[in-house]
């Protein structure tokens, strides 16, 4: 099955076009984050996620571990999927689940040693998916995300192995490497952002020629 794709670090309403005509299954909207690019406005996530057609997913990247502020932020910004980029107490789970009924929680996981496997399994019943990435939270300034890294593919593999919901693997993936991602985790989806960009803009090249390898890596 050809694996769903989501483009992140959208920037503007002509970009998140661009992603879905190339055949992105969603986009990401990113919020304020300690590091890393992308982050907009909420008012610009807003104004992008109204655009994007069903049933593409809008992804906002939020760095929030309280549900009140998270809460707040959804309604803001009317995005349909929460992408939870940092680590969040068990009971904010069922709070989101109670406040934003039909709007999918996304946990992300930065995956380091084998301890990731087990942070995985711990959160992965209270989400709708999992997404795999390469920061570090440990760092004076955490890195939440868009790193441009790959991290150890053979503990992706392992978490989607025995994760109970959809994963996508993100993480330093670009055209040259995505059949060899894919082929070493087999995820449900693959995320991205620098890797097809230049000089921070959204690639069309880029873009195209990702997408293309795509069918390579799933045979």
């Amino acid at each position: 099955m050809r694996p769903r794709v989501k483009i992140c670090c959208m920037a503007s309403v002509e970009e998140a076009r661009l992603a879905v005509e190339c055949g992105a299954s969603a986009v990401g909207l990113v919020s304020a984050m300690p590091s890393g690019p992308g982050p907009i406005a909420e008012e610009l996530i807003a104004e992008i996620a109204a655009t994007v057609p069903p049933p593409v997913a809008t992804f906002l990247l939020t760095c929030r571990q309280d549900a009140g502020s998270i809460i707040e932020q959804q309604r803001r910004c009317r995005v349909n999927t929460i992408q939870l980029c940092d680590r969040v107490g068990a009971e904010v789970y069922g709070e989101l689940r109670e406040a934003l009924r039909g709007v999918a929680l996304v946990q992300v996981v930065h995956v380091g040693g084998e301890e990731s496997l087990e942070e995985a399994l711990t959160v992965a019943p209270h989400v709708d998916a999992l997404l795999l990435d390469s920061g570090n939270q440990n760092l004076a300034v955490k890195e939440l995300g868009g790193t441009g890294r790959t991290h150890d593919w053979r503990v992706s593999r392992r978490i989607v192995e025995r994760s109970p919901v959809p994963v996508f693997l993100a993480g330093g993936l670009k055209a040259e490497n995505v059949a060899q991602a894919f082929q070493a985790v087999r995820p449900f989806g693959l995320d991205l952002c620098s890797g097809v960009r230049t000089d921070g803009k959204l690639d069309a090249d880029k873009l195209r020629r990702f997408f293309a390898n795509i069918p390579t890596a799933a045979a």
